[in-house]
């Protein structure tokens, strides 16, 4: 796989902007860094965004998230791995990224609603479409995966 074209080089002041959204997202959060890369990992599943997946993975694993919890994402219904509060966040997550399916509907929003504040629902959900933007641009222009590390391990190497 060969990258198309590198967006950032290209138009600086746009990935800005996606930037300071995701930068807003990760500053004005309540919600657990964990939490957040389950929900940008299963949005990325979704999307088919393998640059995406690739990074998030290594992320949610430096944020404490277990090998095991993030195999059985796609099937998160299924498994007896995960909280009510992140079920409900993972629910918002797909009927936000899959929203030309039917919407978000009443129940997802309620459900929701149980778990989550006015501020961390909507935190939650600007969460989802930063990843979602981010999604449609390594698609687009096919980012190569596999070579990320995340800012921990990169910090670490720049000290050996």
């Amino acid at each position: 796989m060969e990258s198309r074209l590198e967006a950032w080089k290209v138009l600086p002041e746009a990935y800005q902007a996606m930037l300071a959204l995701e930068m807003f997202v990760r500053k004005s959060s309540k919600l657990a860094p964990s939490l957040i890369e389950l929900v940008k990992m299963r949005a990325s599943q979704i999307n088919g965004c393998a640059y995406c997946i690739d990074m998030h993975s290594k992320d949610a694993r430096e944020a404490g998230e277990s090998e095991q919890r993030l195999y059985a994402l796609n099937a998160w219904r299924e498994t007896p791995f995960f909280t009510a509060r992140e079920q409900a966040a993972l629910a918002w997550t797909e009927a936000v990224t899959l929203v030309t399916e039917g919407h978000v509907s009443d129940a997802v929003y309620e459900q929701a609603r149980q778990q989550f504040s006015d501020q961390e629902l909507v935190n939650l959900t600007m969460a989802i479409v930063t990843i979602n933007g981010w999604n449609r641009l390594s698609i687009a222009f096919r980012t190569v995966p596999g070579g990320y590390q995340p800012a921990t391990v990169t910090a670490q190497g720049a000290n050996q």
